[in-house]
């Protein structure tokens, strides 16, 4: 420990929250008290407000001092979803890192922990070469986090397990609606680039996944993902193959599917559509994706002549990331990547991206926390593997037995 610098360590929580990013946030604290703060190097523990927007600004009002929370308080905010912290969705570059690095210095930080996606691995790895480049010793982790498990070298991050179980419940109980009813039923789902929480509809189905034929199943007969190229008329096909056969078709689409030349399918349905920070057409906060698949199958399925078929959309919007009944393994690992940071930080490591690997499925599923260069987690996006895609609307057995351990068991309904 002797090599070790002396100093304040701070934690922040940046971009999309999730049901168990407190728990991470706890698992930084408990590994800093078990260790750096133990063994003196760490004088106090603060809490960035809003991400870095919360160390870059003036005085002490962006910070909030950790270090003697007790242990009943930590557990009931780690219970809490969304940032305790708050969140930020600014994106730093080099001159904005320079300002995060003056702030570090201000509050004499020596280790900084950043919980987020990829533009905060970005974050954690700027702020470290600049420490590096201006001689002041500093210690950066990345502690992943995002639902759309979209993160490079992990097998699964954080809040994505609890909010796939979102998926699939909500998907559960919206197909039994959907059978009561005959009509079709469009769910629109978060994942601009990777569509594995759109196919977490798919556990939705149950044993009657086993059916030969995907409109046997119980729930979400179609599934559209972001990498796969989506066709207006095939998708009308689908939906009429299914919609004639059963009297009802239930869809899961994600919100980021596009056609063959890569041009997202939202935005042409939705021309006056909201755009974010960073330029993106907001997706997840309208309707409009769902409503123009809606206007496709109302127009494209109904006979000259007859009636239109009974069309609805939902899109599921916050709800999935925000839902407090997480999944068990979701809540247990997200604690565990935090105080492997920590960890990493009392072992001497300058920086690293903590990542999850896997071991197992099924009942044998393990899991365990590593490390990674934040150059390789940092901008990059993981998409769905093709060995999980079946199709181009449904989802291969190796999903399923990728994603059932992480949701955790399921409710089982009784059927007339």
């Amino acid at each position: 420990m002797a090599d070790l610098i002396s100093g304040n360590a701070a934690i922040g929580q940046s971009g999309g929250p999730t049901a168990v990013i407190n728990q991470s946030l706890v698992g930084v604290i408990e590994g800093l008290k078990a260790g750096l703060v133990g063994s003196g190097q760490v004088k106090k523990i603060l809490g960035m407000r809003h991400g870095v927007r919360g160390l870059i600004a003036e005085g002490d009002d962006g910070l909030v001092d950790l270090s003697a929370m007790d242990q009943a308080k930590l557990e009931a905010i780690a219970r809490a979803p969304s940032s305790a912290l708050g969140s930020t969705r600014d994106k730093p570059d080099e001159a904005y890192c320079e300002r995060i690095l003056e702030g570090c210095k201000r509050h004499d930080i020596r280790y900084f922990f950043y919980i987020g996606g990829n533009d905060s691995a970005d974050t954690c790895r700027i702020v470290s070469e600049k420490a590096a480049e201006a001689g002041y010793e500093m210690r950066c982790f990345h502690v992943p986090k995002t639902i759309d498990n979209d993160l490079k070298e992990n097998d699964h991050t954080p809040g994505f397990p609890s909010a796939a179980r979102f998926v699939t419940m909500a998907f559960m109980g919206d197909s039994m609606d959907n059978a009561s009813l005959d009509g079709i039923k469009i769910n629109v789902i978060m994942g601009r680039h990777a569509g594995f929480l759109t196919a977490a509809a798919a556990l939705a189905r149950g044993e009657s996944r086993e059916a030969e034929e995907p409109s046997r199943y119980h729930a979400a007969h179609l599934i559209y993902l972001p990498e796969v190229p989506f066709s207006t008329e095939r998708f009308l096909a689908d939906v009429d193959a299914v919609y004639s056969r059963l009297g009802r078709c239930q869809i899961a689409v994600s919100e980021g599917i596009c056609n063959e030349k890569g041009e997202e399918i939202g935005p042409q349905l939705a021309a006056n559509a909201e755009r974010d920070a960073h330029g993106n057409i907001q997706l997840s906060g309208t309707g409009a994706l769902g409503d123009g698949l809606s206007d496709l199958v109302k127009k494209g399925l109904t006979p000259e002549g007859g009636k239109a078929p009974r069309v609805r959309a939902d899109t599921f919007g916050y709800l999935q990331r925000c839902w407090p009944v997480p999944s068990t393994v979701d809540a247990e690992e997200a604690r565990a990547v935090g105080r492997h940071a920590a960890e990493l930080a009392a072992k001497g490591e300058s920086h690293a991206s903590v990542i999850l690997v896997r071991s197992g499925n099924g009942t044998g599923y393990r899991s365990a926390c590593s490390q990674t260069n934040l150059s390789n987690v940092a901008r990059h996006t993981r998409h769905m593997p093709a060995e999980f895609i079946s199709g181009s609307n449904d989802v291969t057995e190796a999903f399923y037995d990728y994603c059932e351990p992480l949701v955790g068991e399921l409710p089982r309904f009784g059927r007339l």
